[in-house]
This record gives structure tokens, C-alpha cells and sequence, in this order.
């Protein structure tokens, strides 16, 4: 199995890039894992909400596969523990996905048409983070869900 990581817009504070990069590099121990940039749209001022979201879908959909296995990261979606994620993963591995690919939406989240077309809605809080600082909070939480699989010591209870 793989897992990618699908973002509207590119991380731009550099401790945030550093702290991704840190999980980054122990992830590619456990599972092969991408981030996925998908550039922000330009001159959004005369667009509507709507509008946005669906010219941002048109983009999501560019980048993901009829086979895949879509989670969207979405404020409505399935919250988990830690352990309870790791569990999450384990059983989409053993159940056969060959990719799951979770998505953060832009700053008015997702079109209709991309609810329609995911498999499984997540949420990582109940409280509302930066689309950049969920970046970090997803690689870290995915580490540690494959420590925990692993039975190896970074996560404790």
C-alpha cells in the first residue's frame, strides 16, 4: 500500500516545512508516502465559494485514480485516538487498498462532487488549524499510527 497526501496550495513557513520534513524522512521507513501540491488558484476575488471549490475539484480530480481509496480531511469526518488511526490504516492495508490518498480541501473545503467521489471523511480536531499546520499534524499523526502498528516506543499512553 501507498499513501499520499493531496494539498491545495504549497507550505510557505519554514518551520513548518522543517517539521514536515522530519516525518518525511521517517515515514519512507514504514510505508511509501508523498505530498502532493496542488497550486492555489489565481484570481479568486470575482469567484464565488462555489465556484472555487468546483474549479479546485476539477484539480483533485487531475490527481487521483478511479482505484483509489479517497479520505478526505474534513471538520465532519470520523475522529479517531491515536491508536484508533493506526487500527484504521492496518485495516485498509489488510483489506487490499493499494492506495489511499487523503486530501485537504482549500480555505472553503470541498465541492459537492468531491464529497460524492471520497470513501471516508476524517477529522484530526474538533478545532480549527491552518491548512499549512494540519500538513505537520497529519505526517506526525501518520508516524506515529506506523510506530504503533510496529510496536515501537515513540507513541506512549
Amino acid at each position: 500500500m501507498k499513501i499520499s497526501l493531496l494539498t491545495i496550495g504549497k507550505t510557505e513557513d519554514n518551520y513548518l516545512i522543517e517539521g514536515i520534513d522530519i516525518y518525511l524522512k521517517r515515514l519512507k521507513h514504514y510505508i511509501p508516502f508523498r505530498i502532493v501540491e496542488i497550486p492555489e488558484l489565481k484570481n479568486t476575488k470575482s469567484l464565488s465559494k462555489d465556484q472555487q471549490k468546483s474549479k479546485e475539484a476539477e484539480l483533485i480530480f487531475k490527481n487521483i485514480q478511479s482505484t483509489d481509496h479517497v479520505i478526505l480531511l474534513d471538520e465532519n469526518g470520523k475522529q479517531f485516538s491515536s491508536k484508533d488511526f493506526s487500527v484504521f490504516l492496518n485495516k485498509k492495508m489488510v483489506g487490499g487498498q493499494q492506495h489511499l490518498v487523503f486530501i485537504i480541501g482549500g480555505p472553503y473545503g470541498f465541492s459537492e462532487e468531491v464529497y460524492t467521489r471520497s470513501n471516508d471523511k476524517v477529522s484530526l480536531s474538533q478545532m480549527t488549524f491552518s491548512h499549512q499546520m494540519i500538513r505537520l499534524f497529519f505526517v506526525e499523526q501518520l508516524y506515529r499510527a506506523y510506530t504503533i502498528l510496529k510496536g515501537e516506543p515513540y507513541h506512549h499512553d
